[in-house]
Order: structure tokens, then C-alpha cells, then sequence
């Protein structure tokens, strides 16, 4: 599928010259960058779902526990 886009010429320039540099079409180039960017952020609605969970539920942790965990904490030197 074709479509058309519009830059900033330092943009299109810039990835021009990554094509030229890398041996790649500029075809090429925006594909691969798109499907980068979706596969970065693919798991964006599950994170925003999950925080709207734990958002409304209370996050305060029992003292026993919490003083249970830090014991556990392996010691460093700062």
C-alpha cells in the first residue's frame, strides 16, 4: 500500500541520508521505524489498563510484611 506523509525537511533529509548511509530504500527505512514503533509500544494499553486497576486499589502494605522484606534486602556500601 502507498501513502504520503509529511515532514520537516530536516526530518526527510535526515533519513535520507540514514537510507543512503545504511543501503536501505527510504521505503525500507520507514517501514522498518514503523514497525518498531509499534512493537515499542504494543503492550501501552494493557500497561494503561493495569494502572487504572491498581490505581483504585489501596497500596499500602502491611508493617509486618514490609519490615519482613527489608530484612531480606541484600546490604550494600554506599
Amino acid at each position: 500500500m502507498k501513502t504520503a506523509i509529511s515532514l520537516p525537511d530536516s526530518l526527510f533529509h535526515a533519513a535520507d541520508a540514514l537510507a543512503k548511509r545504511t543501503g536501505m530504500s527510504r521505503s525500507e527505512l520507514f517501514r522498518e521505524a514503523v514497525t518498531d514503533y509499534i512493537e515499542a509500544h504494543k503492550h501501552d494499553q494493557v500497561r494503561e489498563a493495569l494502572d487504572a486497576v491498581y490505581a483504585e486499589q489501596p497500596a499500602q502494605l502491611d508493617d509486618t510484611l514490609m519490615r519482613m522484606q527489608i530484612m531480606f534486602l541484600p546490604k550494600e556500601d554506599w
